[in-house]
């Protein structure tokens, strides 16, 4: 959420940021202003009527002490309590108004994001590795896992319908030797902390990383109930320290931890719904930083290093994109997107989202930290990405080391999980 003070400041500032990503959302800056100005219109006419009341809450007092007639000054309090309390309730209307077109605007581009309007604005920051070679002609990954015997698609379309998969043998012991492997680097080597959280979530949560409430329709709702199903564990860990104030000793913070991940809009408008590129269900180890405003995008720059080395030890060819201001997720100020070469597919793959928030979900979920003893909380900056996501690394994994055979001969990185 967007500061409602730098808004009114740099009003034209914001707009031109907002009209940068190409989504027509600066029109609610306008009415943003128009609501603010209301706002303060009120608060300082309610102030003034305050004032005015207590004024002559005392003069009746006085007056009462002394023997004196004083209807006339209840009659007139009385009525400009009334007034107060209309304005009061107005006042409360507008402020709901103003902070759900303040949940709607999206965080502002960071200086350094590359202008652009869509996916062919991004800019390449550096590849890894080279494409993998075949004296055969490479195979999908759908093709190879079910051969195998690893991946079952129809009997999961038949329990659950499109856009979820059946892990068997040797490829559920794939998907868990990963897990286990990803988490170990991170704690191991990287320093996070591991955490097992929740699978549903609270709306609260939902608004706080801002999933909600622009992308509801995105989401897995439970029927009757106010939970969600978590579309990323960016959720409940972000919001671990909801409506907390830190001390600055104990940042920064790092969590790592697994989860599935539960999406409806999974290969929406038939695109890449063939095998395992798109799902509704899939798993993910997720890596979440609650740092300081000046130690933030040094943090991003290593979260980032933090996913390279896993698909290093992989020896998986990747590259690293900086996403333009038009191809930016809701929330972030600045994003790298890692992806991965699919061979088999011939196609690049993202497999990790590395995000830098600043503190657009901070103030969405009261998320603060004090900087010294006696100095005023400042919020706290978030950011977080996959690291990676399972599935499309499953598929780099399957089409890179597959053999004219038929056969995957996994990278040694991996051999000692399984």
């Amino acid at each position: 959420m967007l500061d409602i003070r730098h808004i009114r400041e740099q009003a034209e500032n914001v707009k031109e940021a907002l009209r940068s990503r190409g989504r027509g959302d600066e029109n609610a800056i306008d009415q943003l202003l128009a609501i603010d100005e209301e706002r303060r219109k009120l608060i300082t006419q309610v102030e003034h009527l305050k004032s005015e009341r207590n004024r002559v809450s005392k003069l009746i007092g006085a007056k009462k002490s002394r023997g004196e007639e004083v209807s006339e000054l209840l009659d007139s309090m009385k009525k400009t309590s009334d007034e107060i309390t209309a304005m009061d309730a107005r006042l409360a209307q507008i402020e709901e108004q103003q902070q759900q077109i303040l949940l709607t605007i999206p965080n502002l581009p960071h200086p350094s994001v590359p202008r652009g309007q869509d996916a062919s604005h991004n800019r390449v920051e550096r590849v890894w590795g080279t494409p993998p070679s075949f004296d055969f002609i490479p195979k999908p990954h759908w093709e190879i896992a079910e051969k195998l015997g690893w991946l079952d698609f129809s009997a999961a379309a038949k329990i659950s319908g499109s856009g979820f998969v059946v892990y068997k043998g040797q490829g559920a012991r794939l998907e868990r030797a990963l897990i286990n492997y990803i988490l170990d680097i991170h704690t191991q080597k990287h320093g996070y902390l591991e955490v097992n959280v929740p699978h549903i979530v609270r709306g609260t949560s939902m608004v706080g990383t801002g999933q909600l409430p622009k992308f509801a329709e995105d989401m897995y709702r439970l029927e009757n109930e106010e939970s969600y199903l978590i579309p990323t564990a960016e959720v409940p860990v972000t919001n671990l320290h909801r409506e907390e104030i830190l001390s600055a000793d104990s940042l920064p913070i790092a969590y790592a931890a697994f989860t599935p991940c539960f999406r409806r809009e999974a290969g929406s408008a038939g695109k890449d719904t063939r095998g395992m590129i798109r799902m509704h269900q899939f798993d993910k180890v997720e890596l979440v930083h609650i740092t300081t405003p000046e130690r933030s995008y040094a943090t991003l720059e290593r979260l980032v290093e933090h996913v390279e080395v896993v698909l290093q030890n992989l020896g998986l060819h990747y590259r690293v994109v900086s996403l333009c201001t038009g191809d930016m997720g809701f929330g972030a100020a600045k994003c790298y997107d890692i992806e991965v070469w699919a061979p088999g597919l011939g196609a690049w793959l993202e497999v990790s989202s590395c995000s830098n928030f600043e503190d657009f979900q901070a103030r969405r979920m009261q998320l603060r930290y004090r900087p010294a003893e006696g100095e005023k909380p400042r919020f706290c900056h978030t950011l977080n990405g996959s690291g990676p996501a399972l599935a499309r690394l499953y598929i780099a994994l399957l089409e890179t080391y597959q053999q004219r055979d038929g056969s995957v001969l996994l990278p040694e990185a991996i051999r000692a999980y399984i």
